[in-house]
């Protein structure tokens, strides 16, 4: 019998098995690592998500922030016009009602007609006469200054000054002062300079409802002061209202105060005043210290019981009056047609006061009526 062998069998490689190990143990990293990097980007993409959503939210926020601040913007200054608006319209009662409006004119004039024909006696013939005469006088003057001139050159060539002719017969032509009252914003300014001629700017006192009338004027060369006095009605008016009865130390301390906020101004109109202007005592108080701070006062006759004059007279002060409102019709036809009125009182009378308000259609009117305005000479009130 054979032997059996008590060999054991060889033992077989084992590798095979650790590279299956290593192969599962990477697939398991790489799995690992593939879902942190998912976890990764899926915890960025969140956070960006949220992050997007946050900052959206925050604009929105500020978007609904700026939005409201633009309505209530919007509501503050639709207030302001229609507290403008409203005041106004209570002033064209102030203004309209009083005996020396237009309507009473009209009247009149039908009822004298004898005495006073705005076509026939000023429109047609004294603006024919008057003009021509300045002219003819003119000439002649020039002419004789053309010999004097001669002289002079061959003497002293060098200190002559020779005056061109059209710029005399403008000196010589009746001057026209219109007046702009109740400005307080400065695209009323702009507006009022935009015109192309010389107008009068007269500045309300600064309020809450215009708190910028005074710093506006900072740039201005020239301006006026409209002082709000008591008028009939006590609706709309304006805040430190002078009324009948104040002492002499308020109207002071008023004066006072103004004469800070306008430094460069030397004239006053008044703003409404029916009730204050036609009151002796009260005129005379307010023109007494109007004097001492040396103011010119333009009464805006809002009343054609002005005390006025008849109080100027006993401190011996130049007062100047209102001839014509140009705007108690917001209509261009009858702005133009005051404008006219206003030149023929200034043809008959060497120079007029013509008084608007702060309206588009009057700053637009008179920056189209300058072939209206040929035969008169625009002024600033000084030059009265």
């Amino acid at each position: 019998m054979k032997k059996t062998s008590t060999k054991k069998p060889p033992i077989k490689n084992k590798k095979p098995k650790k590279s299956k190990f290593k192969l599962f143990a990477l697939s398991n990293i790489l799995v690992a690592i593939t879902a942190f990097v998912m976890l990764s980007v899926g915890y960025l993409y969140v956070q960006n998500e949220d992050k997007i959503k946050n900052e959206t939210i925050e604009q929105n926020l500020k978007d609904e922030k700026l939005r409201q601040l633009a309505i209530e913007e919007q509501e503050i200054k639709y207030q302001e016009a229609k507290y403008f608006e409203e005041k106004t319209k209570a002033l064209e009662i102030e203004y309209v009602s009083n005996i020396d409006n237009q309507v009473y004119i009209d009247k009149k004039r039908e009822e004298k007609k004898d005495k006073f024909e705005y076509k026939e006696t000023f429109k047609k013939d004294k603006s024919k006469e008057i003009i021509p005469r300045y002219i003819e006088k003119i000439e002649k003057n020039i002419e004789k200054e053309k010999i004097v001139e001669k002289k002079i050159i061959k003497e002293k060539p060098a200190k002559v000054i020779v005056i061109k002719k059209e710029e005399k017969i403008k000196s010589y032509l009746p001057k026209l002062a219109i007046i702009i009252d109740d400005v307080t914003t400065s695209s009323q300014v702009k507006k009022i300079q935009n015109i192309g001629y010389a107008v009068n700017m007269s500045f309300l006192p600064p309020t809450k409802h215009h708190w910028n009338s005074a710093k506006i004027t900072k740039n201005l060369d020239r301006y006026m002061i409209h002082l709000p006095l008591e008028a009939s009605s006590h609706r709309y008016e304006e805040v430190d209202t002078l009324y009948i009865g104040d002492s002499v130390q308020r109207i002071d301390d008023k004066i006072k105060a103004l004469k800070a906020l306008y430094p460069k101004a030397t004239f006053i109109n008044n703003h409404t005043g029916s009730k204050y202007t036609s009151d002796l005592k009260s005129m005379d108080k307010l023109l007494k210290v109007i004097k001492k701070y040396d103011y010119t006062f333009i009464d805006s006759k809002t009343t054609s019981k002005s005390a006025v004059l008849k109080s100027a007279k006993k401190y011996g002060m130049r007062v100047l009056s209102r001839n014509i409102f140009l705007d108690n019709k917001k209509d261009k036809k009858y702005i133009q047609k005051q404008l006219k009125r206003a030149i023929v009182i200034a043809k008959k009378n060497g120079s007029a006061i013509a008084i608007g308000h702060p309206y588009n259609i009057t700053f637009s009117t008179l920056k189209q009526s300058k072939h209206l305005l040929k035969d008169v000479q625009l002024v600033f009130v000084e030059s009265l």
